[in-house]
């Protein structure tokens, strides 16, 4: 029997806090993520500097930027607090730091919107049930507009001054940082922190803002690229399509595609995290890639999301092609270069891992050596299961996909990431592919982010490493955790245990 000490459960927690605060800051992002595609298109096209320049049509970039994708923040941000009366009062609120700033105001409505819901909700609760029959309308109606004008006037008088001092504070630490040639540096925090599923905050939830500002100045921003940039994945991968062992090895040519191509950086994650010492690889491809983009003065138009090279390309101006494309290729070189050194020099341990004849040994070999349980060569140990089970408070044998028939029914089927966008819909697509294969057709599968998961389906299908936050929004739910959403042997699990259910 294993037990946790004190200081790995604080661990775990502050770990699981951070997502969890990082998954709110992209959740208010990630659903608006087309009206900044939309708004980064037209920019593109139709500004002075742009691929098919416009006077009259470049009239939509500036009311776009100060005022639609602000607002639509706010209204997701307060709808997350506290559903349609939340971004309606959000959204008011916001309209005070918008009008109050003469720079976009992303912080801001990240700041107002969720506050101004959660002070509404607050409020409700006061006179909730005193109330007379007949006036219900009528207060809720009164209460929301006459809170959401005054958070409107406050957030003008003192929120916008405050707000637009930081954003210039982080906007100016960003070019002293290109000045003195340190910005390849920030590739130290960014690289690590996507691999601990940060990478959605990080991206949407800071570098957008700075990027914005700095777009509305100077046409273009390299705080688009410092996240993006698909080259120190991209080097991973084909450093373990070449010299990795077992499912490693088998599974990294087609995360490429996804990868580089699907934008859906998500996918290199659990390699990094089965041989943590490869975050050496992507944080130094990653610097390698911001050293080329300083040196060329290379940056975006708009966000890249997600972070493919198509994606990158189309929002890319003329003055920049070069250099992007260079600091893509030097980021991929210089992560395939360590990743193949490390590699190279693990691969007999790897081998005698993947080779050995007990599933057990071989996983406990594995975790030996890179001394974390985690590996992509084979299912969880049994006792891993049984742990999400406990972790998800459900009975025995529901932590995982392969016992019974006699467990509870599956007809849901949900999988779940940080942002309900990348990695879940790829694992969601290649489990309903085989399910639809085996002949199954009354089980659904869907994807969505942990902050929107209600106790409704029957089987959750997280990352090991977000098990956690998901257990407690699902708690009647059989759960399964994996390694990789792209190619896990838990699939097949699942496929066994619906078709044996529903008599397939």
């Amino acid at each position: 029997m294993t037990t946790t000490s004190p200081s790995t459960k604080a661990r775990g927690g502050a770990r699981v806090g951070v997502q969890r605060f990082g998954a709110f800051l992209s959740g208010m992002i990630m659903p608006n993520i087309a009206a900044f595609i939309a708004w980064g298109l037209i920019t593109a096209f139709f500004i002075p500097t742009g691929w098919t320049p416009n006077a009259a049509l470049a009239h939509l970039v500036s009311p776009m930027i100060t005022y639609l994708l602000p607002l639509l923040i706010a209204n997701t941000a307060g709808r997350m607090v506290y559903g349609t009366r939340g971004g309606v009062v959000g959204t008011i609120a916001t309209m005070g730091v918008v009008v109050g700033s003469d720079i976009p105001m992303f912080i801001g409505a990240m700041i107002v919107g969720p506050l101004a819901a959660l002070i509404m909700k607050k409020l409700d609760v006061i006179w909730d049930g005193k109330v007379k029959p007949g006036f219900e309308m009528l207060v809720d109606n009164f209460s929301a507009g006459i809170l959401g004008a005054i958070l409107a006037l406050l957030a003008w008088l003192g929120i916008s001054p405050a707000v637009t001092w930081l954003s210039n504070i982080l906007s100016e630490a960003v070019h002293w940082l290109i000045n003195a040639g340190l910005l390849p540096l920030v590739s130290i925090f960014i690289e690590p922190g996507k691999v601990l599923f940060l990478n959605n905050a990080i991206n949407h939830g800071v570098l957008d803002s700075i990027g914005i500002q700095d777009v509305a100045k100077t046409g273009k921003s390299i705080a688009f690229l410092l996240e993006a940039n698909p080259g120190p994945g991209l080097g991973l991968l084909l450093a373990f399509s070449v010299f990795g062992v077992g499912l490693s090895k088998a599974s990294a040519p087609g995360a490429i595609i996804i990868e580089f191509f699907g934008g859906i950086h998500e996918i290199y994650f659990p390699y990094v995290l089965m041989k943590p010492i490869l975050v050496l690889a992507v944080i130094f491809g990653g610097m390698t890639g911001v050293a080329i983009n300083v040196a060329f003065n290379d940056g975006l138009r708009a966000p890249a999301s997600p972070g493919s090279i198509i994606a990158i390309l189309i929002n890319t101006p003329p003055d920049s092609y070069l250099g992007v494309i260079l600091s893509v290729v030097g980021a991929a070189g210089v992560s395939f270069l360590i990743a193949a050194i490390i590699l190279r020099a693990s691969r007999k341990k790897d081998l005698a891992a993947a080779n050995a004849g007990d599933l057990s040994a071989a996983i406990a070999q594995t975790e030996a050596y890179k001394g974390k349980q985690s590996s992509v060569l084979g299912n969880l140990r049994e006792e891993d299961r049984e742990s999400v089970a406990g972790a998800a408070g459900v009975g025995e044998g529901a932590g995982y996909a392969g016992a019974t028939a006699t467990a509870q029914l599956v007809k849901s089927i949900v999988f779940a990431c940080d942002a309900g966008m990348g990695s879940s819909a790829m694992g969601a697509s290649v489990l309903r592919n085989k399910i639809k294969k085996a002949g199954v057709a009354d089980v659904t599968v869907v994807n969505r982010s942990i902050a929107n998961l209600t106790d409704e389906f029957d089987l959750v299908v997280t990352h090991k490493d977000l098990a956690d936050r998901a257990a407690p929004y699902t708690p009647s739910a059989q759960h399964v955790s994996v390694d990789n959403f792209m190619n896990s042997p838990r699939y097949d699990e699942i496929v066994e245990l619906v078709k044996e259910q529903h008599g397939e």
